[in-house]
């Protein structure tokens, strides 16, 4: 079982910058297919991005893409989302997840996911 913990998160202005990371304890990251996920006030969970265990293939969610870069350094066992030219409407509560098998269609369901961090808030002034 891997634990996760995710940081970085914080307050920015519109047209500004954050890494937010996650790192893992308990397993080695390299097990793991990863994912970040937000979810904003009185809105569900929803998908951002996801990596797979070599860091090579990435997909992203349509609102972010472009803006947003996933990567993973699995030496440090450490998921990162770089996420440039934030929006207002980027203000969630951020969450990373780590899923166990390999996947044939990218995994973008909460259900798609093992285990999830406790998240980091990321707001977003205009």
């Amino acid at each position: 079982q891997v634990q996760l913990v995710e940081s970085g998160g914080g307050l920015a202005q519109a047209g500004g910058s954050l890494r937010l990371s996650c790192a893992a304890s308990g397993r080695t990251l390299s097990s793991y297919v990863m994912g970040w996920f937000r979810q904003a006030p009185g809105k569900e969970r929803e998908f951002v991005a996801v990596i797979n265990r070599g860091g090579g293939v990435t997909n992203y969610a349509g609102s972010v893409k472009g803006r947003f870069t996933i990567s993973r350094d699995n030496a440090k066992n450490t998921v990162y989302l770089q996420m440039n030219s934030l929006k207002p409407e980027d203000t969630a509560v951020y969450y990373c997840a780590a899923r166990s098998s390999y996947f044939f269609s990218f995994p973008r369901e909460e259900n798609d996911y093992d285990f999830w961090g406790q998240g980091t808030q990321v707001s977003v002034s205009s």
